[in-house]
């Protein structure tokens, strides 16, 4: 009798195993965000997806990316694209100035940013040397990908204070498909201006360390350019890195500082 009820023991057991395993393939996996490396597809941080088109950036990826970004933001070359300036219409101060109040009323509550990590932040490769550091929300980056709410910025923005962080901004995200026309209905391109990364070649791995180097290949402040040069040399074209961004500093006085394109370009995102 040992032997039947051992089998039929093994048998549940075996069933139980398969089932468990089919219902965590149907769990919804978490997207990374628009620091979606929101979109190494980026789908391409969509803010949505982060990753290569058809894979997730590894850490070694992701951190040669965020090198190449630090401090290129000004110079706007063939390696970034930033939304146009329009004409202010009627409503769109007011818009812009609710959207202002909905970030410092978000961020207020994340000061400490224990509180923001113990609420589902999480740091964006916090061993990297930056000179401001994301703090991103991988849900709030999905939800951004479907609708705005500024409630719900994608990444809170920190400055690196002693052992610890302080606060400074936030980051909203759009999937890197929006038109112009849907970036300014979250916020008013009269008012912000947001911004995408784009035209960059991955390095083949044994060349990753080319990209820290002066005068690079490489990038997203590499002499690389087209997917044609960059499939010359074995590397991986990313048309756009990352979905759309934009940065608000609620905190500041002036609109010009609550809104500073330059701020934002001269760090790393």
């Amino acid at each position: 009798m040992k032997r039947p009820l051992i089998a039929i023991v093994i048998i549940a057991l075996c069933l139980f195993c398969v089932a468990f395993l089919r219902a965590q393939e149907q769990k919804p996996q978490p997207t990374p965000p628009a620091h979606d490396m929101s979109n190494m597809d980026m789908q391409g941080h969509d803010m949505g997806k982060m990753g290569a088109p058809d894979a997730a950036p590894d850490s070694e990826n992701a951190a040669n990316a965020l090198h190449t970004m630090e401090g290129h933001h000004m110079d706007m070359g063939p390696h970034m694209k930033m939304t146009a300036v329009r004409e202010m219409k009627p409503g769109d101060q007011e818009k812009a100035d609710q959207v202002v109040q909905a970030a410092k009323k978000a961020a207020t509550q994340y000061q400490d940013y224990k509180v923001a990590l113990a609420d589902g932040y999480q740091i964006f490769l916090p061993n990297i040397p930056q000179k401001q550091y994301h703090f991103t929300n991988y849900r709030y980056g999905f939800e951004a990908a479907m609708h705005f709410n500024p409630e719900h910025p994608t990444s809170l923005l920190y400055e690196k204070q002693g052992d610890g962080y302080k606060l400074i901004g936030v980051m909203y995200t759009a999937r890197k498909t929006s038109t112009e026309e849907e970036l300014d209905g979250r916020i008013p391109l009269s008012v912000a201006q947001w911004h995408a990364h784009i035209n960059m070649c991955i390095p083949p791995k044994e060349r990753r360390q080319e990209m820290f180097q002066p005068k690079p290949q490489f990038g997203l402040h590499g002499s690389i350019t087209t997917k044609e040069d960059c499939d010359a040399v074995g590397g991986r074209f990313m048309p756009q890195i990352f979905g759309w961004m934009v940065h608000v500093y609620p905190f500041e006085q002036k609109p010009e500082d609550v809104w500073s394109v330059e701020r934002q370009h001269n760090h790393t995102d």
